[in-house]
Formats: structure tokens, sequence, C-alpha cells
């Protein structure tokens, strides 16, 4: 599957954001608690088209969970599908080329050249992931 198009998705190349540190070859499976909800446990491992929402990913993940933000390139080793947590009524389509594998990912290598945000920024976004925590949003897990 790794560089294979599927109809009517993206070709890549794909993004995935975290604070996890992980070496070329290594792979993201599916199993692990979700940074967002950490009661639950994703059957997906989730990927973008987008190198700075991979960023936006990474750095989150680092406000949840602590460490470094990472931002690996990866290749999915089986099918995906768009994430239905960003492609619903509210947004239809995938303007954030958002993806979703219930197969690992294969780390191809780690990318620096994603854009930070600004303290101001973040500090919006822990705002937004507190609103969200609040109301225990459901995750389409």
């Amino acid at each position: 599957m790794a560089g294979e198009a599927q109809e009517g998705l993206d070709a890549g190349p794909f993004f995935h954001g975290t604070n996890a540190e992980l070496g070329a070859g290594e792979l993201l499976t599916p199993g692990f608690r979700s940074n967002y909800r950490p009661e639950v446990v994703m059957n997906h491992v989730y990927f973008t088209a987008l190198l700075d929402g991979a960023g936006l990913a990474a750095e989150l993940a680092v406000e949840l969970r602590g460490g470094e933000p990472h931002v690996y390139e990866v290749e999915p080793t089986g099918p995906f599908e768009d994430d239905p947590n960003v492609t619903d009524q509210k947004f239809p389509g995938n303007p954030t080329r958002s993806y979703r594998c219930a197969h690992a990912l294969r780390v191809v290598r780690e990318r620096d050249d994603w854009t930070r945000l600004s303290p101001e920024a973040l500090r919006a976004w822990r705002e937004r992931l507190a609103a969200i925590h609040d109301t225990r949003a459901e995750i389409i897990n």
C-alpha cells in the first residue's frame, strides 16, 4: 500500500505529529490511548497530507502529554480513509486532508520544516482543548 494512491484520496506525502521520539522504519500502530481522550484506546492511527497540520497535532500532543513535538513523514501500510472526526457536515469533503488507517504507519523520516505555533495561538488551542474536555466531545473511533 505504501506509495499507492487510493481512489479519491491523497497520494501523499503524509505526515504524523506526536510527542513520541521515533526513527526511520519504526511503525506507528493503532491500539494506544488518544491524546485528546486518554480513556479511549484508538482503533486507528491518524495522519494528514498537510505538514503544518501534523505540526499542530504534535504541539497539541505536547500540551496534553508533555515532551517535545515531532513531525514525521509517514507511509500507510494498508488502506486508509478520510478522518470522520473532521469530515462531517461542518466540513464537507476533507479540507484538512486528514486520514486514518487501521494499519500501521511506517516512519520515513523526521521533518523539522513545519510552522511552530505562536504563544498566542498555543494559548487559544489550550483553551479549545479545555472546552472540548469539558463538553466530553466524542471521538469517532
